[in-house]
């Protein structure tokens, strides 16, 4: 597949099959985000990918604070039409997780964030390339400390999450702003 042609083709999977992936697959993807460019080479990153019973924990990890916040009597973490429990059923439907975390370096905060941003898009671009779907999830931040407790790294921030997959739909392309709203020449 041409590089534009898999760019056009990316889309956010909600759905997968209950099909295995290979370790060379997860290895590919994972060597594909370590070619991306970072902010001064530091390459920030570290992948840990989770399957089976940790992925599901991980799902409920984030089930139960958005259960607890709900019934606390301080502001709930969340906004009434949260994602959170769509997030985690999708977490546990997808056969991998992988986990994107990053040393604590307040110094390097977005440098290091823009650096992580190229990884994860790389592995979600290689994903669609191959014939696997991918979903960029960001609603792991509310409980990123557990988590990272959970899979040994207590002492790592948890960036992101991904989960991978083959896809059970082909969703449409979601509305994209026009390139004259977004491009300005000077």
């Amino acid at each position: 597949m041409e590089l534009k042609e898999t760019i056009k083709n990316r889309r956010s999977i909600r759905k997968y099959k209950n099909t295995e992936i290979s370790k060379e697959i997860i290895e590919d993807l994972i060597d594909c985000a370590r070619l991306a460019p970072s902010a001064k080479n530091r390459q920030p990153w570290k992948f840990v990918i989770v399957t089976n019973s940790i992925k599901n924990q991980i799902a409920d990890i984030m089930l139960e604070k958005e259960n607890s916040s709900k019934v606390s009597l301080e502001k709930p973490i969340y906004k009434a039409n949260s994602s959170v429990k769509a997030t985690a059923k999708i977490m546990k439907e997808a056969p991998v997780l992988i986990l994107v975390l990053k040393e604590y370096e307040n110094n390097w905060i977005i440098g290091d964030s823009l650096s992580i941003g190229g990884a994860i898009e790389h592995i979600c671009l290689r994903a669609t390339d191959l014939g696997l779907g991918s979903l960029w999830i960001r609603d792991i931040v509310y409980t990123q400390k557990e988590i990272a407790r959970l899979v040994g790294h207590g002492d790592m921030e948890l960036i992101s999450a991904i989960s991978i997959g083959y896809a059970n739909e082909n969703p449409k392309q979601r509305s994209r702003k026009k390139l004259n709203e977004i491009l300005e020449w000077y």
